[in-house]
């Protein structure tokens, strides 16, 4: 079945960095786009980046261009959120997503980590 495991989350301060990795297995990884979410506390769900299956192509919100960086190792069905100048707005539960599937209608989550940014 489809999996997706996160980890590498934690406290961090303002300023500081995070990665964050997002293993999957189940489907064929290599030829899937993959996308980071994130929630926090009383917000709605926001996608952060996401990154084509042959990581040719990524995307950011754009409250994450310039400091967050998403790439992926096909080799290792692995996704990865490198996450530099953290701000406390980035405090969150961060999630993976995959959407699979006819017209890629089936969404999969992964359990999430979360992160927290205070000084």
């Amino acid at each position: 079945q489809v999996q997706l495991v996160e980890s590498g989350g934690g406290l961090v301060q303002p300023g500081g960095s995070l990665r964050l990795s997002c293993v999957a297995s189940g489907f064929i990884f290599s030829s899937s786009d993959i996308s980071w979410y994130r929630q926090a506390p009383g917000k709605e769900r926001e996608l952060v980046a996401s990154i084509s299956s042959t990581g040719g192509s990524t995307n950011y919100a754009d409250s994450v261009k310039g400091r967050f960086t998403i790439s992926r190792d096909n080799f290792k069905n692995t996704v990865y959120l490198q996450m530099n100048s953290l701000k406390v707005d980035d405090t969150a539960m961060y999630s993976c997503n995959v959407k699979l599937g006819l017209f890629r209608r089936t969404s999969y989550w992964g359990q999430g980590t979360q992160v927290t940014v205070s000084s």
